[in-house]
């Protein structure tokens, strides 16, 4: 799987993935975050989730990094802004008022792009990695952000009956990227109503990481 497979994803508008409404887990649980309105929050691969105008309409700053224009076009157009659009390295940042995208692959961005973060939202980021690719992504999370909290929400199945992605990512999977530096913390788990892409029953589990203690 490589960015053109994302890049053809947005073009055909083959994205069963994006949700149109606010996630209900995200509402249900951002209060475990140590974030309060005016704070910072990340959302890596984020697409042009309605996560994100629900965040703002709450009144948290939002930063969000994304490989596909076209789907950061299309959030700042259902978000009613313009945006200003700059150069940041080998990526292009999309701004408006308390809203930073940056466009491109993730793991060229650097922390001092990116600016400070005060918590991490990835739901359908980890998901959309395959093993190959995610210790490279956890440990730019890591380093990008500083070792913030996350909320975590992954899908778990039989990875025989679904290909994916989503991807299967269960407790030790998770714990293999990240216990270096994080308490990993199970918030909720529920079954996918319908099973995943209607194949086969599936699980959502939310989780918390919270760096480790000095």
């Amino acid at each position: 799987m490589d960015a053109a497979f994302w890049h053809n994803k947005w073009a055909q508008k083959d994205i069963a993935f994006h949700e149109l409404q606010p996630n209900p887990l995200l509402v249900r649980w951002l209060e475990t975050l140590p974030v309060q309105p005016g704070d910072r929050i990340f959302v890596p691969l984020c697409g042009k989730s309605r996560d994100i105008a629900w965040l703002l309409s709450k009144g948290y700053r939002v930063a969000g990094a994304e490989l596909s224009p076209l789907a950061i076009e299309a959030l700042f157009d259902e978000l009613a802004l313009t945006p200003t659009v700059t150069a940041a390295g080998k990526l292009t940042r999309f701004s408006a008022t308390n809203l930073d995208i940056f466009v491109g692959d993730i793991l060229d961005l650097s922390p001092s792009q990116l600016g400070e973060v005060d918590a991490l939202y990835d739901r359908a980021a980890l998901v959309a990695l395959p093993e190959a690719m995610r210790d490279q992504y956890a440990r730019q999370l890591v380093k990008l952000t500083d070792r913030a909290s996350q909320l975590v929400i992954c899908f778990e199945y039989d990875q025989q009956q679904l290909a994916g992605p989503p991807f299967a990512i269960n407790h030790d999977e998770l714990a293999r990227l990240y216990h270096q530096d994080y308490d990993i913390t199970s918030l909720q788990i529920k079954e996918v109503a319908g099973g995943l892409k209607g194949t086969c029953a599936a699980l959502e589990h939310v989780w918390l990481l919270s760096a480790h203690r000095a």
